[in-house]
């Protein structure tokens, strides 16, 4: 057998272990993401069978804390009872909000529906897209880095000054971006840019969540009724 034949079956062989790794982050990633999501699920319907207070601005300290410690664990397994935590907990500051709709707006049980139906389709179609072009979109890294931050920091403004329009756009900028996310992450995993399962669902997750709060942010405040 030639050399250039041992090369050949050498390159092919690391192709197909390359895929066997990409299905097995990309399955695993989305394994867990159902998981987490039906957590926080539940840590939503039992803050909201409490009547739990909203968490406000402390809630932002808690849920940087566990990212940290999300991030420092994510090559144990450690890290998947940090992801639990982390998503539960986001989950549970999901009960206040909605019962703020719910018992505010007359149609507040509609705009969570549609707003989660909504989060679900945008998920659903850009996941699609991305795995069946497998395009890589590893360029717009920076670009939704930067974009989120300066959208955060917009959001602080809007809810020290009370800028409502300003809420309004930031929502609408969420929307975007976090859409722009979940594309990004899912094609660093299908190109082997992302190679743990555990940070590729907190994205993914965190992605839904402002997505969902987002869209009923403006779903409210365009359809809402009181």
């Amino acid at each position: 057998m030639s050399t250039l034949q041992n090369r050949h079956i050498t390159r092919t062989a690391r192709d197909g272990e390359s895929v066997l790794v990409t299905n097995k982050v990309l399955r695993n990633t989305y394994t867990l993401l159902a998981f987490t999501l039906l957590f926080s699920a539940l840590t939503a319907g039992v803050a909201m069978m409490t009547q739990a207070p909203p968490i406000g601005l402390f809630g932002l300290l808690v849920y940087f804390a566990l990212l940290f410690v999300t991030a420092k664990l994510r090559n144990s397994v450690w890290g998947l009872v940090s992801v639990f935590a982390l998503t539960g907990f986001l989950g549970y500051t999901l009960g206040p909000i909605l019962n703020f709709y719910i018992n505010t707006l007359q149609n507040g049980s509609e705009l969570v529906m549609m707003s989660l139906g909504s989060t679900g389709l945008i998920f659903f179609a850009i996941s699609a897209y991305a795995v069946t072009t497998r395009k890589s979109f590893s360029f717009m890294g920076g670009f939704l880095f930067a974009g989120i931050l300066v959208a955060f920091l917009a959001g602080l403004g809007a809810i020290f000054f009370s800028i409502p329009g300003l809420s309004l756009a930031v929502s609408a900028m969420f929307v975007l971006l976090c859409s722009g996310l979940i594309l990004y992450q899912t094609s660093e995993i299908i190109n082997g840019g992302e190679t743990n399962y555990i940070m590729a669902t907190v994205t993914l997750y965190v992605s839904l969540y402002n997505i969902f709060l987002s869209l009923l942010h403006l779903l409210s405040a365009f359809t809402g009724r009181d």
